[in-house]
């Protein structure tokens, strides 16, 4: 595992992230921004489900949160994986990285449970949906938590 970890900072795109003034602090930037709309879609969402925003549309209102929050995400994945190239060896040895990974896919899991229960029973508020919002805007806060301390560690 040392030797990937190793070999993950020696790619040419960690490298440069290394030695670029600017590179570093751009993409810590955009994966700042894309954990922003993640977190912001995310609770919006969990809150509608939860029977805040009663005015909007509940389905429109939700896709189009859905769709921000996997773009947000699929964000968040790619500049947190070039930030952790940099380092890979030291976050991989952090704990609160690690519960971090954990956190994200415990939130992913939470996701997944809500989607099969309002396909079993076709509806767009399944019985325990709140439960399972409220379980997504606690784990999406802790990853966010999570995610801070690792600079501070």
């Amino acid at each position: 595992m040392a030797k990937l970890l190793a070999g993950i900072e020696q790619l040419a795109l960690a490298r440069w992230l290394k030695a670029s003034f600017v590179a570093y602090p751009v993409v810590n930037a955009l994966h700042i921004i894309s954990i922003g709309a993640l977190l912001t879609s995310v609770v919006l969402m969990d809150l509608r489900i939860c029977g805040a925003f009663r005015s909007l549309p509940h389905a429109a209102f939700v896709a189009l949160l859905r769709r921000i929050a996997l773009a947000a995400f699929a964000g968040a994945l790619v500049t947190g994986s070039l930030l952790f190239s940099v380092k890979a060896s030291t976050y991989a040895a952090m704990p609160i990285f690690l519960a971090k990974m954990a956190l994200i896919l415990l939130a992913g899991v939470n996701f997944l449970a809500f989607m099969r229960f309002s396909r079993a029973t076709d509806s767009d508020e399944p019985a325990g949906g709140t439960v399972l919002a409220v379980l997504s805007m606690v784990l999406w806060t802790s990853v966010l938590f999570a995610g801070r301390f690792i600079g501070f560690l």
